[in-house]
């Protein structure tokens, strides 16, 4: 993350830093929220912490107060990159396209610091990018979800388990085509990937292809017979078979 940890503060003040982590990291937005503000009432000049309160805010669903969070947190570091991406789709959420399109632009200097911010950092912006995709889905938000999934793949096309979740999304949400492109592009480089290819018999399924998707499963279970979910499948299909006949 940008700005500084409070590792440097006292060690009772680091307290309520830990635990609002173990917090967050478990899923107790209150529990974190409790210790985050415990944090800023005493070290208001932390840009991080102003950061995870904007985290916890969005996955509680406050979106005006995850949007305060995160504006303080890119006000104490305007080069905050994670921030700068969490607060666009907040913008986003809430509807004010013009305020987020000028947010997800590189600010004025951008493109000589974008040329030195490393792998691991694309890396670390895209696993938060996904981790959004996942916490809209999850609130069964699956546009949303889609395009946090696709600004992820932008910064790290090689992260499959990210695609593999974009195209069941897309799936999901009435685009089955477009789902198949996504499978089609992770078997391309992993033919072996079995989870990709039961996805594809499952989209190809969707598109009423029981033929395609069959036999999509059927070589899931050729290299690997105990393959439930595509076992799982075909006993599906074999059984609405059975009813009509």
């Amino acid at each position: 993350m940008n700005g500084t940890v409070p590792g440097r503060a006292s060690k009772a003040r680091n307290v309520p830093y830990e635990l609002g982590r173990r917090c967050f990291e478990r899923g107790d937005w209150d529990g974190a929220l409790l210790q985050f503000q415990r944090v800023v009432s005493e070290l208001p000049g932390y840009a991080d912490i102003h950061y995870m309160m904007g985290l916890v805010h969005e996955r509680r669903g406050e979106l005006e107060e995850a949007s305060s969070s995160l504006e303080e947190a890119l006000r104490i570091n305007p080069a905050y990159l994670e921030a700068r991406l969490a607060l666009a789709t907040i913008r986003e959420r809430l509807g004010e396209w013009d305020r987020a399109q000028a947010l997800a632009e590189p600010p004025p200097g951008a493109a000589e610091a974008e040329r030195s911010v490393g792998r691991l950092t694309q890396h670390k912006l895209a696993n938060l990018q996904a981790a959004m995709g996942d916490a809209y889905r999850e609130a069964e938000e699956p546009l949303e979800a889609i395009e946090a999934y696709r600004k992820a793949l932008e910064r790290a096309p090689q992260f499959h388990d990210v695609r593999l979740r974009l195209g069941a999304t897309l799936r999901e949400a009435g685009l089955p085509g477009q789902a198949l492109r996504e499978f089609e592009r992770i078997l391309r480089v992993h033919p072996d990937l079995p989870e990709a290819r039961v996805q594809l018999g499952l989209t190809w399924y969707t598109l009423g292809q029981q033929g395609r998707a069959v036999a999509a499963w059927e070589e899931v279970l050729a290299r690997d017979p105990h393959h439930g979910e595509a076992r799982m499948y075909l006993e599906m299909v074999k059984a609405k078979e059975r009813e009509r006949g």
